[in-house]
């Protein structure tokens, strides 16, 4: 989330597209197309809270390579998807997973009714799907550090100087401006106002953060999802903990899940954190491991911590 993106993979095997919104929002996307002589199906990839979705093109090169078709994209108020005016944006979380996800989905769904629809999401990409209505049409997930921001489930260590960042100064810093203007500090993309003060007081059960006549409604769509889900938790990952992970998990009541929590020495590094997963140094390495997962749901991580 305040990590500098990557540069952008070369994009020439993919294709700018849009994807537009039921409520007409346009979303800013790519499409990575396999052969078709070895099309494994498609895999959606959901950006964490303030990364672009180039920050995942070197990712998307590699799943394209082998044999899937790869969406990635911005929601909506973030890089391409982003509109002239931030200020006074009211977009929040829940309409990326209800409006910005569903959307995705629907156009994956509709270019291949029958294949294997996967999903990648990382941070907040891996719990916003259980808001699409359209999400019990994912057949496998593959999660990384994947929760939603209750504070108490940031790392111990690092938990104060979270907590005074995200939770103190975010929420004063968007009052001020209109938005959250995470470019100018260097710590992410800016936010509309939604998203960010919908991080800032995140409560303990997330269905309290909206309506009460939402609540049921929210739970339900969760539990509808069924596609087997793997959660990744790195073990020096100050937001993805794995109380965190298993909080967001535990809302997706309809799938079977499992956790694996590993660490940097897995990889032969020292540190990892929330993002470096999605470097092109691990090739050879995690991101072959995914294909376990995205190809026959074989968990390559079992019994290894």
């Amino acid at each position: 989330m305040h990590e500098p993106a990557p540069k952008a993979a070369p994009a020439e095997a993919a294709e700018p597209i849009a994807v537009t919104c039921q409520d007409g929002v346009v979303l800013g996307a790519h499409l990575w197309r396999a052969g078709a002589a070895t099309r494994a199906g498609t895999v959606i990839v959901n950006p964490a809270t303030g990364v672009v979705a180039r920050y995942y093109h070197y990712y998307a090169r590699f799943l394209c390579e082998q044999g899937f078709d790869v969406l990635t994209y911005d929601y909506r108020g973030i890089g391409r998807s982003r509109p002239a005016d931030l200020k006074g944006c009211g977009y929040r979380w829940f309409e990326w997973g209800e409006l910005d996800i569903e959307a995705v989905l629907r156009f994956a769904r509709a270019r291949d009714p029958n294949g294997f629809l996967g999903v990648v999401g990382h941070s907040i990409g891996g719990f916003l799907p259980g808001f699409a209505p359209s999400a019990p049409a994912i057949d496998r997930m593959l999660t990384m550090g994947a929760q939603y921001a209750y504070w108490p489930d940031y790392a111990p260590r690092q938990r104060a100087g979270l907590v005074l960042k995200w939770h103190v100064a975010m929420p004063l810093l968007t009052a001020l401006c209109g938005y959250f203007p995470g470019r100018r500090l260097g710590w992410l993309e800016d936010l509309p106002a939604g998203v960010a003060n919908e991080w800032s007081f995140r409560r303990v059960r997330m269905e309290l953060s909206y309506p009460v006549a939402r609540r049921a409604e929210i739970l339900v769509r969760f539990a509808a999802v069924k596609a087997p889900i793997l959660a990744i938790s790195m073990s020096d990952d100050m937001f993805g903990t794995p109380r965190a992970v298993r909080r967001a998990l535990a809302y997706y009541t309809g799938s079977p899940s499992s956790v694996a929590e590993l660490s940097p020495q897995t990889f032969g590094l020292d540190e990892i954190g929330h993002f470096n997963l999605f470097h092109s140094r691990h090739t050879a390495g995690f991101w072959q491991d995914t294909l376990e997962w995205l190809r026959y749901g074989r968990n390559p991580w079992q019994g290894r911590r």
